[in-house]
Order: C-alpha cells, then structure tokens, then sequence
C-alpha cells in the first residue's frame, strides 16, 4: 500500500522533463480528475449518523398540512376563465380563475337600489333637520327622518358586506368575481374549467396552494415495533424516482391510536424539500433510526472501494487534489456502511465511478 500513498502525493503534478532559461526544471500541475470524468463522478460527504436498532417502514410522501391553503368558492356561478393549472406556482393575489355570477350581479342590483334609498333619506333627514333647528317641525319628526336615513344606510352597508363576502373583495357590477391565490405556492390541485358551473351546494374546493418546501411521510408501524419509534427519532427515507438519494427528516408525530382497518400505528416524519425533488403521492422507504444509539462515521456503500481483502475511500478536495484513504468498517446497514477509522466528519469523498479514480491513482 505505500506505492498506493506514493503515487497519490505525486499525483497531482506532472514533471515535464525540459529546462527553462535558467536551467531550473518546469513543474507542470495537472488535475487528477479531467473535466470529462468529473461528469461521471458523484460526491457525498462524511456524516455523523447513529447507529443502533434500526426499524424498516414503508410510507407515501404527503403535503404538509400547515402550509396547504384550499380555495372555496365564494358564491354560485358559471367559470369564465381558469388563469393556472396543475403545478403551476403562483403568487399571492395572482388570478386564479374568474366567474359569472348571478349572486354578485344580484348584490349590485340591490345596492344600486339600497344606494338611491340612502339618498332619499338623505335628503329627507337634511330637511326635517333644517326645519327643526329653525323651530318650524318637531322633534319627533326630526328623530323620524334620521331613524329612517339610519336603517337606509345600515341596508346599504349589509348588501357592500355581502358583496365582499361573496365576491371575495374582487368583484365588479357586471356580475364576476375574481378568484385570487391567497398565498404563494405550486397549484397541487385543480378542479375547475372553463364553462364548469359552480352550484350553491357545491362542498368541494376549486383549487388547492402548497409550498412543498416541507413535505410530510406517513409511515405505518405495527404493534410489534411501537416501542421501537419515539418523537424526536431520526429517519431516513428514500423514493422509487431517487433509490440512491437519502433524505434525512425527524419523527414529529406519533399518533396515540391503532388503525382498527391495518392494525398499525401512523407516525408523521418531517422532511425539507427545498429542491422539490419529493412529490406528494411518492412511494417512501423508511428506516427510523433510535435517537438515543451511539452514533458513528457513516459514508454511502457505494463510496467503498475493497482491495486485498482491505476497504478504502478515495476523498475529495478538488479535481487538483484527490487521495486514497484506508477506512476500518464497523458496520453495513443497507446502503450505509459506518467508519470506525479513516475518515474525518465534513470529508467530501467520491461516491460513484471512484473506481476509475482509484485505479488511476494505483496505477492500476
């Protein structure tokens, strides 16, 4: 193994075998790693992961429900317009669809009506008024005349309220209202059309905002292994689309009853989805890992690289400076092999091809 760490000092410079004007030899660098073979290669980094009894679930990836918002419709109609659609991403107070509707054009009618009937109250109050202080009416029918101009305008007031109420405060006297998007997200559902008609006793909603930036696993977990997962616990999920990506998320809820359908405990698993790469409706494999193990070094399978009955890990600092470590396994668990001796927390590595780097660093 000392050629190994030999040739891995040297490597990262070519001697070029020439004199320049001072007789002095040229020492050329050269990457270890090509820009063609850097395509080919994946980096991972070396974690601190516990390591214990480790429970296996089967799970499907889900919204986060505190950051879905579903839009109802406001009031009957027919949909003029629907501006999206599924799995756009849309911005507070974007158009979402527009829509005729009797009910709105009806609140204008009578505000219309209500707004002429203040004005006539109006002008009676202002008349009584006069010719009470001018000491020609009485009071009464003063007190008349204001009551009348009071209730007038309490009408009008109410028919202004529904109209904001049904309308959603995007409306107008034709008779449409426009339906916006109360907060930014992705349209994760979408239930309308153009020409759709939208009934009074319609209990669905039209559309459906989440962010993703958050997503929710749902996992089951039979009475036999209950005590095997507690709040707080780490998981380690991966997908069907992405088998070598693991996401790492918490245990945040453990529900407190069995489902009499499947016999099994749901526990909720928080993951952050900042790439979008997780999907509601995914398929997830779970391993829920004990909070309270003793932790160690833990690098992707894939990154070992077994020579002689011996495991290494070629580490990665950049395509200039690349060396070969022997690693002590502890222990294999799936697609995690955990490190007693080798390696340093924060050490990138090559997870993928590094047997192509490996043997050009052997000289194989």
């Amino acid at each position: 193994m000392k050629k190994i760490f030999i040739i891995v000092a040297l490597s990262t410079y070519v001697l070029v075998g020439c004199n320049n004007s001072d007789g002095k030899a040229i020492v050329k660098k050269e990457p270890v790693i090509s820009d063609s073979l850097s395509k080919m290669i994946t980096i991972d980094t070396v974690r601190v992961l516990p390591i214990g009894d480790q429970l296996k679930l089967s799970g499907e990836i889900g919204y986060d429900e505190n950051s879905v918002v579903k839009i109802f419709p406001n009031s009957s109609g027919q949909v003029l317009k629907v501006a999206v659609s599924f799995g756009d991403y849309v911005h507070k107070g974007q158009t979402l669809a527009i829509i005729k509707s009797a009910d709105v054009a009806g609140n204008y009618s009578d505000l219309a009506s209500a707004e002429s009937d203040v004005k006539i109250a109006k002008r009676q109050y202002d008349n009584a008024k006069s010719l009470y202080e001018s000491g020609i009416s009485s009071q009464r029918e003063y007190e008349e005349a204001k009551e009348n101009f009071d209730k007038a305008t309490a009408v009008a007031n109410k028919i202004k309220s529904m109209i904001r109420i049904n309308g959603g405060g995007h409306t107008n006297a034709g008779g449409t209202y426009t339906v916006v998007a109360p907060a930014n997200g992705y349209i994760v559902e979408k239930k309308i059309a153009d020409g759709a008609f939208i009934r009074s006793d319609m209990a669905d909603n039209l559309f459906t905002i989440s962010e993703l930036k958050n997503v929710w696993v749902w996992a089951n977990v039979y009475e036999t292994d209950i005590a095997k997962v507690k709040q707080g616990y780490l998981a380690q999920v991966t997908t069907l689309a992405y088998p070598d990506k693991v996401f790492i998320g918490t245990v945040d809820k453990v529900n407190d009853l069995i489902d009499p359908a499947n016999k099994s405990l749901r526990v909720r698993i928080t993951l952050h989805n900042d790439s979008l790469l997780l999907k509601p409706e995914m398929f997830a494999n779970v391993v829920i890992v004990n909070k309270e193990a003793k932790t160690a070094l833990a690098i992707p399978s894939t990154a070992v690289v077994t020579d002689n009955g011996k495991n290494f890990a070629v580490v990665y600092n950049s395509n200039f400076n690349v060396k070969v470590k022997p690693i002590q396994v502890l222990k294999v668990e799936g697609n995690t092999t955990y490190i007693a001796d080798g390696l340093e927390p924060g050490e990138k590595l090559i997870s993928q091809n590094q047997l192509l780097v490996y043997d050009a660093i052997a000289g194989k």
